[in-house]
Formats: structure tokens, C-alpha cells, sequence
């Protein structure tokens, strides 16, 4: 665990409607220096309500692992170059975790 607050674990948590689509984005994640990790995970079954209409559908979900720090980044990055008009864009910030991993994550973020 770590008690500075900005370089603080965040996973940050964005669904798609396709593989390709999240697999570009975690690319892009990476490559940026705005996430250490990224795991994708298919078969998301969601079931919402959009403007009004019941909807259901399978998505992807991915999850980013990132600081702190890198959230207005990493949310305004997701926002711009997300397909959904609305994309969900959550982050966690676990209480407990390998030291060494946190900091294996705060040295992969630029």
C-alpha cells in the first residue's frame, strides 16, 4: 500500500461492444504511458436502460491499472476516443496491495 494519495493504485474500469475495439484502446493505454496494465475480458452480458429503451447485449470489459495521478488523463483519453456516446468510466482504488506491485505500477505510468 502507499499514503501518497497521487501516486495512489487506481483500476479503471470502461466496457465495449467488441474485442477489437478494447484491444485498440488498451494498445493505446499502454503505449501512452497512462496505464501499466491492461486485462480485457469477454462475455459481459449488460443489461441497461438507453434514452428511454430496455437493452441488452454482450460487451467487453477492461480494466486499466494506473495512479491516481494519470485519472483526468486516462478519463479525458477514454471519453475522446471511446465508439460509445456514453462510455462507462469507473475507477477503484483498492485499500490493499503488493507494495511491490503499486510500484511496479507507478514506474510503468510516465
Amino acid at each position: 500500500m502507499t499514503l501518497d494519495k497521487s501516486t495512489e493504485l487506481l483500476i479503471v474500469v470502461t466496457s465495449f461492444a467488441s474485442l477489437e475495439d478494447a484491444k485498440k484502446m488498451g494498445y493505446q493505454l499502454i503505449e501512452s504511458g497512462m496505464a501499466a496494465c491492461v486485462q480485457i475480458q469477454e462475455g459481459i452480458h449488460s443489461i441497461y436502460r438507453w434514452e428511454g429503451k430496455l437493452c441488452e447485449g454482450n460487451e467487453v470489459q477492461l480494466s486499466a491499472k494506473t495512479v491516481a495521478d494519470k485519472w483526468m488523463d486516462i478519463s479525458n483519453f477514454i471519453k475522446s476516443h471511446h465508439p460509445y456516446d456514453l462510455p462507462e468510466l469507473i475507477a477503484y482504488a483498492p485499500s490493499k496491495y503488493k507494495s511491490l506491485y503499486g510500484k511496479w505500477v507507478q514506474a510503468e505510468v510516465k
